[in-house]
């Protein structure tokens, strides 16, 4: 059973009970993330979700990580490009200390200038390991140059420059302005009930002004077409192709899913049969959407070589090309839809998926989308949606590269790039 209610202060609240358990789940989505940041203040969100452990009024950090591990709990957050998380999973009986550790920390939180110049550090060095890991950086090296010019471009964590030159008090003032309960969507899932929870929720927000901010979300033009290369002293060529995509409002990206489960979306993929499995090419090869609110981005990625570089190309041309003409056949179809059928109702036996679900539902779509109503759009897809849907994707001259490698490889990745899509 599931409730959803606009709180009195304009929070929504989606609860699921589900009373066969003994665990439960809860989530704060911040309707705030990197896409949202001035250019000065790159990497703020994460800034914040990093300070929001550091300690309130009431309670250290150390009191925060003692209480949860005490009650034998999970609490962690994490941060994207249009809405930052925190969230925990505990036993139910011990569900409303989470709730008041959790809503103690996103309203009371100090953001102290000690912490603040530790945490810096922290996420200085968070920069640097990321830095240091290509088959992640490729990823942002490629949004960069898809999103030029807006902050969805940007990386999450910010950059060395921006996080340096942060304030303490610029890092309170974004983290007031935006941690208000107008902009939060609270989930929590798992064996609880619900009018319980809506008055324990209620009773702990009663006291917090809200702000009534208006978040601006402009639309990014997206720039394809291009080719982005970044020389790093690496073994393996790290690349990134992609086209633009749809947001996830679109009534295509049903037809999406099923198109990237049978593309590249898993190991009885096309692209990780045919270049890893009988060419050997890769040992990691697939593809993705990236879906958000106005706009996305349709990639694929691969680790390979030097040497393999001119095979890598043709075998995707080839593999794109096909998918395009010819579409996809029946038993690739009922498998796939089979798959992500299996793949959905196996997930909801995890509280924390099932909060999850809820919450994105109503983020996004201001609504409960039951995963039986999923399921029945995702069947209604056929193999020629998934044809055209493809051919309006991979057109002549709509793909862009990104590539990470060597200075003296660079150069063939772009000789080979162009060769088929130049």
């Amino acid at each position: 059973m599931i409730g959803y209610w606009n709180l009195s202060n304009q929070a929504k609240l989606v609860v699921e009970e589900i009373p066969y358990l003994r665990s439960a789940a809860i989530g704060v989505f911040i309707k705030v993330g990197s896409r949202h940041e001035d250019t000065n203040l790159a990497g703020a969100s994460h800034f914040v979700e990093h300070m929001l452990f550091k300690g309130t009024e009431q309670r250290s950090a150390r009191d925060i990580a003692e209480t949860f591990e005490g009650i034998g709990g999970q609490l962690n957050a994490y941060t994207s490009r249009e809405y930052t998380c925190v969230y925990a999973r505990t036993l139910d009986e011990h569900m409303d200390m989470a709730m008041e550790i959790i809503f103690d920390m996103l309203f009371n939180s100090e953001l102290a200038e000690k912490d603040f110049s530790t945490e810096r550090e922290v996420i200085i060095e968070e920069i640097n390991m990321y830095e240091d890991t290509p088959d992640e950086l490729i990823h942002d090296v490629f949004n960069r140059k898809f999103w030029e010019g807006h902050q969805m471009g940007s990386s999450i964590l910010g950059t060395m420059q921006t996080i340096t030159e942060m304030k303490r008090n610029e890092l309170f003032d974004y983290y007031r302005e935006k941690y208000v309960p107008s902009n939060m969507v609270i989930a929590i899932a798992g064996n609880i009930k619900q009018d319980q929870v809506k008055e324990k929720i209620e009773n702990l927000l009663q006291n917090i002004k809200d702000n009534k901010i208006v978040i601006s979300d402009n639309k990014p033009e997206e720039h394809c077409s291009f080719i982005n290369l970044v020389a790093k002293d690496t073994e393996q060529v790290q690349i990134c192709l992609g086209v633009p995509g749809i947001s996830y409002h679109n009534e295509n990206r049903y037809t999406q899913n099923v198109m990237n489960s049978i593309l590249g979306g898993g190991m009885s993929s096309r692209l990780f049969q045919n270049i890893r499995e009988e060419l050997g090419l890769a040992y990691s090869v697939y593809s993705f959407p990236s879906s958000y609110s106005d706009t996305g981005a349709y990639c694929i990625y691969i680790g390979t070589g030097p040497g393999k570089l001119g095979k890598f190309f043709a075998a995707l041309h080839e593999q794109l090309t096909k998918f395009a003409n010819e579409g996809v056949s029946r038993q690739e179809m009922a498998r796939t839809q089979q798959l992500n059928k299996s793949s959905m109702l196996l997930g909801l036996e995890s509280v924390m998926n099932r909060m999850n679900r809820i919450a994105k539902s109503v983020m996004m779509y201001d609504k409960i989308i039951s995963p039986e109503e999923v399921i029945e759009r995702m069947y209604n897809v056929e193999a020629d949606m998934v044809k055209e849907f493809a051919a309006s994707l991979f057109k002549p001259g709509a793909f862009s590269l990104a590539a990470i490698g060597s200075k003296d490889v660079l150069p063939m990745v772009e000789k080979e790039y162009l060769s088929w899509w130049g």
